[in-house]
């Protein structure tokens, strides 16, 4: 019994058996082309060598890995502060999850969650909230979970 060894197309990017269809994506196809089962958020993020001195506001979401001082607004959208981040800010946000250190008050519309690591001192107001074992908080905390309903009606 003959058996047929594997066909690949012009740049060996495909392979193809005989008789069969092509393979779904070849593992060096472009991001742009793949399809992904999760819908794609469009996701900002500010690296750790980045200082900014002012005000951040913004419709998608956002990382930040660096340092901030000054109010951020992302309306409707996450903000997710990195465990090398340093933040002196006023935070209006959908969601927080907190890695790093955050100094100024966190207003956030569904949760905030500090993470083992992560560090708050300020007020904290939101619908939901958690706060792992070896985080930091210090300061007063306002939960009400009417908070996301009304946002979204």
């Amino acid at each position: 019994m003959a058996t047929r060894s594997p066909q690949y197309q012009a740049g060996g990017s495909q392979y193809q058996s005989p008789g069969t269809a092509p393979a779904a994506v070849a593992f060096n196809t472009p991001a742009t082309t793949r399809s992904s089962p999760i819908a794609a958020r469009s996701l900002a993020r500010l690296g750790s060598s980045v200082h900014i001195k002012g005000t951040i506001s913004g419709s998608e979401d956002l990382q930040i890995d660096g340092q901030v001082e000054g109010a951020i607004s992302l309306r409707g959208h996450g903000l997710t502060i990195g465990a090398s981040a340093q933040l002196n800010s006023e935070i209006d946000a959908r969601e927080v999850v907190v890695y790093g250190k955050v100094t100024g008050n966190v207003h956030a519309r569904d949760r905030v969650d500090v993470k083992t690591d992560g560090s708050i001192i300020g007020d904290i107001s939101t619908a939901r909230i958690s706060i792992e074992d070896g985080a930091h908080f210090k300061g007063r905390i306002e939960i009400d979970p009417t908070k996301s309903h009304t946002v979204s009606a």
